[in-house]
């Protein structure tokens, strides 16, 4: 992608999103009768990115893009550790708030770590292949589908990681239901702005790839 306008560009605003919305999940914001993270404003974004990565540039470009946002991830998580753990100045009283806010659960983080990883390759594979299948024709089943496999497996996988043995059974499957129905409408409504990008990217990069010959390995770095 050394000679990409945009590869970058996309990149960044896929990472960005996914450390904020790491960031903004502890809050659980009211949408109507639903509860759910505030990170569902922002976080169904990076399978949009995901989508228009794939369809643009492939599964390759698209593993690398998830690794980068894997560890970047990682890094947002180790700094924030660190904060906590230095010790605060006589003068600073917000310690307690400022670990309450951005503390973590180890088993929340590996939740949504193994969920995260899951989901976006979960996502990139099956358009991918459909692109192969449908000869490249309707990206808004290719997109959806997707979606529904993806940000299903990640809401599955997260909420059943960090809440089995915490929450009864039934909220639990409330909870996945209620998000994963949630991130696949949102993937729908903003279909056209999908289609557009796409559109706009392919004739600026002068790139449609079509992953005839690709592996499919997570853990490539060829």
């Amino acid at each position: 992608m050394q000679n990409s306008k945009f590869y970058s560009l996309i990149t960044g605003l896929f990472v960005t999103s996914l450390v904020i919305s790491n960031i903004i999940a502890v809050k659980i914001g009211a949408f109507g009768g639903y509860f759910l993270p505030v990170a569902v404003i922002l976080f169904p974004i990076t399978y949009i990115i995901g989508d228009v990565l794939t369809e643009v540039y492939g599964f390759v470009a698209t593993r690398r893009v998830i690794w980068i946002g894997f560890f970047c991830n990682l890094l947002a998580v180790a700094a924030i550790y660190a904060a906590i753990k230095i010790p605060a100045a006589p003068f600073f009283a917000n310690q307690t708030a400022f670990e309450n806010i951005l503390g973590f659960a180890p088993r929340l983080l590996a939740a949504s770590f193994v969920a995260y990883l899951i989901g976006q390759f979960a996502n990139s594979m099956v358009l991918s292949k459909m692109k192969v299948k449908t000869a490249g024709k309707h990206l808004w089943m290719r997109t959806i589908a997707s979606t529904i496999v993806g940000e299903g497996l990640d809401s599955l996988i997260f909420i059943t990681i960090a809440f089995t043995g915490v929450m009864p059974g039934a909220v639990i499957g409330g909870l996945i239901l209620t998000q994963w129905i949630f991130k696949v409408l949102f993937e729908a409504v903003l279909t056209p702005v999908t289609y557009a990008v796409v559109k706009y990217l392919k004739k600026k990069e002068a790139i449609d790839v079509y992953d005839t010959d690709s592996g499919f390995k997570p853990f490539s770095i060829s």
